[in-house]
C-alpha cells in the first residue's frame, strides 16, 4: 500500500504531464494545424515528467529539465537524420543508448532525466524518414518541455530537507553526544543513520564527482561514524575519571557546534586545527605516562577509553576538514593526509574524469546497465526496422520502460506489461470501433484518459500502467489521423516484441543482476583492504627514528566505491522468488571502512614509546593482524564460492597494554567482532540451507 504522501506525489505529477501535454497538442493540432509538432508536444511532458524520474523539489526538477532541453534538441535531430537508413538508425541507438544509460555515473538527476532523452531519438530514428519535418518537431518538443517546466514551478512537490541541514543536525546530535551529560545511544545512531544515502531522497544526495559532493558524502560517513563511537563509548562499562579525556571530547562537542552552525548559516568556521593540536598533546601525555613510573601509570579500561575517545576525536576532524572543503569548494587549510582527501586539490574536469574511468569496467555495475541498455535497444530497432513494424518505436519503448536489472524481475515486468497491454487493446479497440473514424471526437477523453492513466499507473502496478497508457495512445494517435482497431493490434505485437527483446538481454547479459557482483565486489574490497592491517601495526611497532611504509589506502578506496555501487543497486532490486542473501552486506562495508580509516589515523596519532613497543606486545600484534588477514581471506572465499580456510583461532591474552599497544588492541579487537558477525551471516544456522552463493551452489563452511 502506497502512503498518503506518495500518494500525493503521484496526483500532482499526474496533473502537471496532463496539463502540459494538453495545453501543448490541442492548441498546435487544432489550432494551427501541426500534427507532428502536436504530437512532439504530447510525448515531451510525459517523457520528461513521467518515463524520466527526476528527483527534487519543483524548481529543481524544472532546472534539470531546462538543462536538458538543448541535448534533447540534438537527439532529435540526429534521430530525424538517421532514419534514412535502418542500420544507421541502429547504430546510433546503440552509441546513444550507452551514454545515456551512462550518465548515471553522474549522479541521480542526469540518471533520472536519461530515459526521457532517449525517447526523443526514439520517436525521431523511425520512418517515415521526413527531415523537412525537422523544425516542427523540434518546435512541439520545446513546446512541451517548457510547459512541463512551468508546471514544475506552478504545481511543485515539497522540498526535502538538503543534506547539508542533516548533516548539520546530526552534528548537533553529536555534540551532545560528547557533552557530559551525553545522549542515549540509540538516540545516536538514529541521529546517523539519518545520513545514509539510502535514506536521503535522490534529488538531495551528494552524488557528484566535484569537490563539494565528494566532500559531503565523506563528511556525512565520518558524522556517522563519530555517532556510532559515541554511542559505543556511552554503552562501555564505565571507567575512573579522567580529566584529559574529558577535555578531548569537549573539544570534540565545540567543534561539532562549530561545523554545524557554520554548514547552515555560512559564518565563521571552526578553529583550524585546534582539534588535532589538542589530539597530539592527549597522545603525548598517554605516552609520557605509559612511559613514566609504574605507579603513574593509568589503568587498563582508562586506556582503552582514551584510544576510543581519541578514534572519535579523529573522525571529528575529518567532518572539520570535509565541512571545510564542500563550504568554500576547496581546502582553506592543507587537508591531512593527502591520501584522505586526494581529491581536495584536483580540479574538476580530473574528478570527473576519474569517476567515469574509474567506472569503465566488466566490474561496474553502471557500465553492466549501460551495457544492457544499449544491446536492447539497439536489437529492439534492427528488428523494428527489419520486419517494418507499423509504430515500431513502441517496441524500443517496452525494452526502455520494462527492462530491470535482473532477468526474473524482467520476467515479472513483462507478464504483467503484456497483460495489461491485451486488455489496454481489447478496450481500445471497441473505443475505436464505438466512436468511428472521426478524429474530433476523440478529442474530449484525451486528457481525462491522460490523467487516469498516469495517477492511477503508479499507484495500481504495472499491468494497469500499460493498459491505461495503450488508451492514452489509441485517443492521441487517432487524432492525428484516421485508425483502426488494429492501431491496438499494432501496439500489441510491439509491446510483446519489445518484451521478448528485453528478456533476451536480460538473460544473455548479467541475469542476476547485482547479485553475482556484489558478492564479487566486496570479496575484491575485503581482500583489498586486508593487508592495511599488518602494514599499520607494523608502522607503529617501528620505534621513533625509523623508517616506516605509510598504508596505501586509495585502491581500497577505489574499491569502495565500486562495492557502494553494486550494494545500491542490489539493495534496489527485487528478490526472485524463493531466494534469499543472507550475507550483512552493510556489515561488510563498515568493516572495510574501519581498516582504512584505521590505516589512516592510527600511523599519524599512534605516538610510540621512546623505548619501541615491548617483544611481547608486537608478537601479539603480528599475530593478530595474520590471523585477521586470515579471516578476511576466508570470508572473501565464501563470498566467491571458493573453497575456504580453516576459521582462524582467537588471539592469545596478554599482559595489560601500553598506550601503543592499545590503539591498536582497540581497533584490532573492533574488527575482529565485525568480521565475525560477517562470517555468522555467510554460514547457516543449525536446521537452516546453506547460503545462496552467487554462482547458485550452496556455501558449505570449511
Amino acid at each position: 500500500m502506497i502512503a498518503r504522501p506518495q500518494r500525493a506525489t503521484v496526483l500532482r505529477r499526474a496533473v502537471r504531464v496532463t496539463v502540459a501535454a494538453s495545453v501543448g497538442f490541442y492548441p498546435l493540432l487544432y489550432g494551427a494545424g501541426l500534427p507532428v509538432a502536436a504530437l512532439y508536444a504530447l510525448f515531451a511532458p510525459i517523457a520528461m515528467g513521467l518515463l524520466s524520474v527526476v528527483p527534487g523539489s519543483g524548481p529543481q526538477r524544472s532546472s534539470v529539465m531546462l538543462r536538458a532541453l538543448p541535448p534533447a534538441l540534438v537527439l532529435a535531430t540526429l534521430g530525424t537524420l538517421l532514419a534514412v537508413d535502418t542500420w544507421a538508425a541502429v547504430g546510433g541507438m546503440l552509441v546513444i543508448g550507452f551514454l545515456l544509460a551512462f550518465t548515471a555515473v553522474a549522479g541521480p538527476r542526469p540518471a533520472g532525466i536519461a530515459p526521457g532523452l532517449q525517447l526523443f531519438y526514439i520517436l525521431a530514428c523511425f520512418p517515415p524518414y521526413a527531415p523537412d519535418t525537422l523544425v516542427e518537431r523540434l518546435a512541439g518538443l520545446t513546446a512541451g518541455a517548457l510547459l512541463l517546466a512551468a508546471c514544475e514551478i506552478l504545481l511543485p512537490d515539497p522540498a526535502a530537507p538538503s543534506y547539508r541541514e542533516r548533516l548539520a543536525a546530526a552534528l548537533d546530535e553529536a555534540a551532545r553526544g560528547a557533552a557530559p551529560a551525553g545522549a542515549p545511544p540509540q538516540r545516536l545512531r538514529d541521529a546517523g543513520s539519518t545520513l545514509r544515502l539510502a535514506d536521503v531522497p535522490p534529488a538531495e544526495r551528494p552524488a557528484g564527482a566535484g569537490r563539494t559532493d565528494r566532500a559531503l558524502e565523506q563528511a556525512g560517513r565520518s558524522a556517522r561514524r563519530l555517532l556510532d563511537q559515541l554511542a559505543i563509548l556511552a554503552e562501555a562499562p564505565p571507567a575512573p575519571a579522567d580529566p584529559e579525556t574529558a577535555a578531548l571530547l569537549g573539544r570534540v562537542a565545540e567543534l561539532c557546534t562549530a561545523c554545524a552552525r557554520f554548514l547552515r548559516t555560512g559564518g565563521r568556521p571552526p578553529p583550524a586545527g585546534a582539534l588535532e593540536e589538542a589530539m597530539r598533546a592527549f597522545q603525548a601525555d598517554r605516552v609520557r605516562l605509559a612511559s613514566g613510573p609504574p605507579g603513574e601509570r593509568l589503568p587498563v579500561d582508562v586506556l582503552r577509553r582514551q584510544s576510543r575517545v581519541l578514534a572519535l576525536a579523529e573522525s571529528a576532524r575529518m567532518v572539520e576538514i570535509t565541512v571545510d572543503i564542500a563550504t568554500h569548494g576547496g581546502p582553506t587549510e592543507p587537508a591531512a593526509p593527502r591520501e584522505v582527501f586526494w581529491y581536495a586539490e584536483l580540479s574538476t574536469p580530473r574528478l570527473w574524469a576519474r569517476r567515469v574511468l574509474g567506472n569503465v569496467t566488466f566490474r561496474s555495475v553502471l557500465f553492466q546497465n549501460a551495457v544492457r541498455t544499449a544491446l536492447g535497444l539497439a536489437a529492439a530497432r534492427a528488428v523494428a526496422g527489419s520486419l517494418d513494424l507499423a509504430h515500431g518505436f513502441w517496441v524500443l519503448l517496452a525494452v526502455l520502460t520494462l527492462g530491470r536489472t535482473t532477468a526474473g524481475a524482467t520476467w515479472r515486468a513483462v507478464r504483467l506489461a503484456v497483460a495489461g497491454n491485451a486488455a489496454g487493446a481489447l478496450v481500445a479497440g471497441a473505443l475505436v470501433i464505438g466512436l468511428g473514424r472521426h478524429t474530433d471526437v476523440y478529442a474530449a477523453p484525451l486528457a481525462p484518459v491522460m490523467l487516469a492513466a498516469f495517477a492511477l499507473g503508479p499507484l495500481l502496478g504495472i499491468a494497469y500502467a500499460q493498459a491505461l497508457f495503450t488508451l492514452v495512445v489509441a485517443t492521441a494517435f487517432a487524432q492525428i489521423a484516421p485508425v483502426t482497431w488494429r492501431l491496438s493490434e499494432a501496439r500489441m505485437i510491439d509491446v510483446v516484441t519489445g518484451s521478448v527483446i528485453g528478456l533476451l538481454c536480460g538473460l544473455l547479459a548479467w541475469p542476476a543482476g547485482a547479485r553475482r557482483e556484489v558478492h564479487r565486489a566486496m570479496a575484491g574490497l575485503l581482500r583489498t583492504c586486508a593487508p592495511l592491517v599488518p602494514v599499520t601495526a607494523q608502522a607503529l611497532l617501528v620505534p621513533p627514528g625509523g623508517s616506516r611504509t605509510a598504508p596505501d589506502t586509495l585502491p581500497g578506496v577505489h574499491r569502495l566505491r565500486l562495492a557502494e555501487a553494486a550494494y545500491a543497486q542490489f539493495r534496489a532490486e527485487t528478490p526472485v522468488d524463493g531466494e534469499s542473501d543472507r550475507a550483512d552486506w552493510h556489515a561488510v562495508l563498515i568493516a572495510a571502512s574501519h581498516m582504512l580509516l584505521g590505516a589512516q589515523w592510527l600511523p599519524r596519532f599512534g605516538l610510540r614509546p621512546a623505548s619501541g613497543a615491548s617483544d611481547a606486545s608486537a608478537a601479539w600484534a603480528r599475530e593478530t593482524a595474520s590471523r585477521l588477514v586470515a579471516r578476511t581471506d576466508r570470508i572473501a572465499r565464501l563470498l566467491t564460492a571458493e573453497q575456504p580456510g580453516p576459521t582462524p583461532r582467537s588471539a592469545p591474552d596478554r599482559d595489560p597494554p601500553s598506550p601503543l599497544s592499545v590503539d591498536l588492541e582497540v581497533w584490532m579487537t573492533g574488527l575482529a567482532h565485525q568480521l565475525a558477525r560477517i562470517e555468522s551471516s555467510l554460514t547457516p544456522a543449525p536446521g537452516e540451507d546453506p547460503p545462496v552463493t552467487p554462482r547458485g551452489r550452496t556455501a558449505r563452511p570449511g
